[in-house]
């Protein structure tokens, strides 16, 4: 099983806006922002719907992040950790 590092709180991502060099921050996965039940559905089937054809095989969650300074947008994968079960 794999789980992401952010979305599990068990990393904290900072880094800087592209634009402005600015922090930008992490806005949270961006299967989340399809719709208002997007955050309820199964993780591996969104996966399949989130515009990265290779996420699910890659074990990569996208997050959006947001930069306050310049209104800077990025999407970033995030690699998946492997977890023991």
């Amino acid at each position: 099983m794999y789980l992401c590092p952010l979305c599990n709180g068990l990393q904290n991502y900072s880094n800087k806006c592209s634009e402005c060099d600015s922090n930008i921050e992490d806005q949270g996965k961006v299967i989340d922002y399809f719709d208002d039940y997007s955050a309820y559905m199964d993780i591996s089937l969104m996966k399949l719907l989130d515009g990265d054809p290779q996420s699910f095989d890659n074990h990569q969650c996208l997050h959006y992040f947001y930069c306050e300074n310049c209104n800077h947008e990025e999407i970033i994968a995030v690699n998946e950790e492997g977890s023991i079960q």
